[in-house]
């Protein structure tokens, strides 16, 4: 069985492609099998859509409700949905040294909860292969030596972000002591002595008394009259220190480099691995030098990134260093204009021609049973590029938007490419299925939606008169009943679930669940009079299981064109309720679910009505006659709704 995951392919778009005779692969698989537009996930956002995917199930049961969740009994502490490090034990200290205790290190554990479909085929005696499957970091254990996995979507860097450039310039704009942005960091290359350095932040040294970060210095030789430049660094080795050294064109990226970040070296020979590129922008009249986010070298990561741990090396040792942070394209170097929307389309393109590489060498390594594979640039790209009509773009001249839109129509050729090649590699007799997990919608405005609570009376200051930026600061919690966290969920502050909660369970939580829904419908954007808000969900209506009351009480599902700020996703204010979006991110799908469905294609008749994402874990274990378990709520889209388990 093959399963190619196409991460926010949009169906109007697929299908238009298809009726232009664009994309030949798939639409032979339409013509074979089937084609439907896919049900998504309340929110349809891509770590609680994968995790319906991958357990059959929604929200309740695998507890991913959004991209930020806050931990309770606290409202205003935040954390990544998916993961998390659990400190070990505390170190031994000599004098400023600290020693690990062996019994007890760090532990990454994996958020999302319920039972992933690859283990009842694990038990079974199935061989698994999964490729970048989003919302799987730490990937989740094989009990029975059958999974053969690596990490997606989730996966961090090695300062522990969801991916944070460097970029280093002489520009007089970026101060000596830098400037850091959410994503990025700017600093100053330096003179040390004769030699121009550009002074590499790796992660925290875990060995020396305040953990400061470590760094490696990048000496840079420029030729000013080539319009070329020499970049060398020295990394320390077990075998010694070894000095490496690339040299890159202006407009050149680099291959992935090693790079090592010293520790202490009687605790830790050879230091930290990882591996970067570096992308050389300009040499005269002064240097430009951008840098990747910092990934972990995956022939000796420094976290476990694949299941089984050597399963990263051993695709590594035929393919060369792959990237391993979960987003790989440089989207925020984009946002943030230290790359050109051409710089990011060669990148990303880059990105996706190393995920072609590696999808050949899983078929390559084929040998029966189900074989996963995800691609992220159809929605990566889709988030910087997208936009569909003749709406003002919020960064682009109307001949740009279109230009940089027709990039999209590329990539799904290019996907599409991708897919015959595996569909003839793996045979006429195998299973085939393709789906995107939403899909897509232009964003010109933004919606902050604790500006809306503030305004309405929802969300009160301790003091009227002080500044306020957030729910982080300046709350009376007491008196404030209701307040956002993440990009579509709104929770109210009920008593005995947050520490302050003054929202008494029943009859005033159900009063004020429906006030709030009603009065956001009505919502309107002041510069167009349309409607801000589609659909509200209750949390209790659609979501099912143990878990169900972790999550949001409200759900909030965006008209198209809207989508919640960044900012107010993280408990901030910003200066209106509605105003422009002004990012090159100007594309989005975390808005009502009936507005961006995906897609779902096969080689076999697609005979349920109205499949969605939780229909395909039990789906694949029909594939191999397995049972599908009572916390799976969907049924196999090979089989009309009338005949497939229902719950």
């Amino acid at each position: 069985m093959l399963v190619i995951g196409l991460d926010g392919m949009e169906p109007s778009r697929a299908e238009a492609l298809m009726a232009a005779g664009r994309l030949p692969n798939l639409s032979k698989l339409a013509k074979r099998g089937g084609y439907v537009r896919l049900g998504t996930s309340i929110p349809p956002q891509s770590p609680v859509a994968w995790s319906d995917f991958i357990t059959g199930a929604d929200a309740g049961e695998h507890g991913v409700f959004d991209f930020i969740h806050r931990k309770l009994p606290d409202p205003t502490a935040l954390y990544f949905s998916t993961s998390e490090i659990k400190p070990g034990a505390t170190p031994w200290q000599l004098g400023s040294y600290l020693v690990p205790k062996p019994w007890s290190a760090p532990e990454n554990v994996l958020l999302r909860h319920g039972v992933p479909f690859w283990d009842y085929l694990d038990a079974r005696g199935i061989p698994v292969q999964m490729y970048r499957l989003p919302a799987n970091f730490p990937p989740s254990p094989s009990r029975h030596d059958n999974v053969r996995a690596i990490s997606g979507m989730g996966t961090p860097d090695l300062l522990a972000s969801q991916g944070t450039y460097q970029y280093f310039s002489r520009d007089t704009d970026v101060p000596y002591g830098g400037e850091v942005k959410g994503g990025g960091r700017k600093m100053r290359i330096r003179f040390k002595g004769d030699v121009q350095t550009a002074e590499l932040l790796g992660p925290p040294n875990p060995f020396v008394k305040d953990q400061p970060n470590t760094k490696l210095d990048i000496r840079i030789f420029p030729d000013v009259k080539h319009d070329v430049a020499k970049l060398q660094w020295t990394n320390e080795s077990l075998a010694g220190d070894e000095t490496r050294d690339v040299v890159l064109n202006v407009g050149e990226w680099s291959d992935w480099q090693p790079v090592a970040f010293k520790t202490v070296p009687w605790i830790q020979p050879g230091g930290t691995r990882a591996i970067v590129q570096f992308y050389l922008k300009q040499v005269h009249p002064r240097i430009r030098l951008y840098v990747s986010p910092i990934n972990f070298d995956p022939r000796h990561p420094a976290m476990q990134i694949s299941e089984p741990a050597e399963f990263a090396a051993e695709v590594a040792s035929e393919m060369g260093p792959y990237a391993t942070l979960g987003f790989a394209e440089s989207f925020k170097a984009l946002s943030h204009r230290v790359l050109s929307d051409d710089e990011y389309r060669v990148q990303a393109y880059a990105v996706l021609s190393e995920h072609e590489r590696m999808l050949d060498y899983a078929l390559r390594h084929y040998r029966g049973g189900l074989l996963f594979f995800y691609f992220s640039s159809s929605d990566l790209m889709a988030h910087m590029f997208w936009w569909q009509g003749q709406s003002k773009h919020p960064v682009r001249s109307p001949a740009d938007a279109e230009k940089f839109d027709a990039v999209i129509s590329e990539v799904y050729e290019k996907l599409d490419a991708a897919l015959g090649r595996a569909v003839e590699a793996i045979g006429e007799n195998a299973t085939v299925l393709v789906l995107s997990d939403h899909g897509f919608n232009n964003w010109g405005r933004q919606v902050n939606l604790n500006n809306w609570l503030r305004d309405e009376g929802y969300l009160v200051p301790k003091d009227a008169n002080a500044p306020w930026s957030g729910i982080l600061e300046n709350v009376d919690w007491t008196r404030s009943r209701a307040y956002a966290i993440g990009l579509n969920g709104i929770y109210l502050n009920v008593r005995g679930r947050e520490k302050d909660g003054c929202v008494t369970p029943g009859a005033e939580r159900e009063a004020l669940l429906r006030e709030i829904s009603e009065k956001l419908l009505t919502l309107r954007d002041p510069e167009s009079d349309r409607n801000v808000v589609k659909t509200v969900y209750r949390a209790d209506a659609v979501y099912h299981g143990p878990r169900a009351a972790e999550g949001p009480d409200l759900i909030v599902g965006y008209d198209s064109g809207f989508r919640i700020s960044g900012d107010s996703g993280i408990g901030l204010f910003e200066k209106a309720v509605v105003q422009d979006n002004r990012d090159a991110w100007s594309a989005d799908h975390c808005i009502a679910a009936e507005l961006v469905p995906g897609v779902l294609f096969s080689n076999r008749p697609i005979l349920r009505a109205t499949p969605s994402l939780i229909d395909l874990a039990p789906t694949i274990l029909g594939e191999y006659a397995i049972p599908v378990p009572p916390q799976m709520r969907g049924g196999s889209v090979f089989k009309a709704a009338e005949l497939a388990r229902t719950n």
